[in-house]
């Protein structure tokens, strides 16, 4: 059976007509999938904002300790090297 020019082209139309009717369909797949990819995304970044400012926390937390430690081997080393004093007696 031949085609008409007509009836091809309204074969045509109805092919572009499939074929955007898929691929549209395909799009709000995609606008979900994407919305949950973005969700989990923006929790993701959240706990790793929160993981940096507990590692900072305890960076400055171990910097002081580390301060007061020098602090006190000072101490001890003075201590250690200051002249015996006789007891009194």
């Amino acid at each position: 059976m031949l085609l008409t020019p007509q009836r091809r082209r309204t074969a045509q139309v109805i092919g572009v007509a499939l074929v955007a009717s898929v691929a549209l369909g395909g799009c709000a797949t995609y606008k979900e999938d994407f919305a949950r990819i973005d969700s989990r995304l923006d929790s993701l970044d959240s706990r790793v904002q929160g993981a940096a400012q507990s590692a900072e926390s305890a960076n400055q937390s171990a910097t002081q300790a580390n301060q007061r430690l020098d602090q006190m081997e000072r101490r001890v080393q003075q201590l250690e090297t200051a002249p015996r004093r006789t007891p009194r007696g």
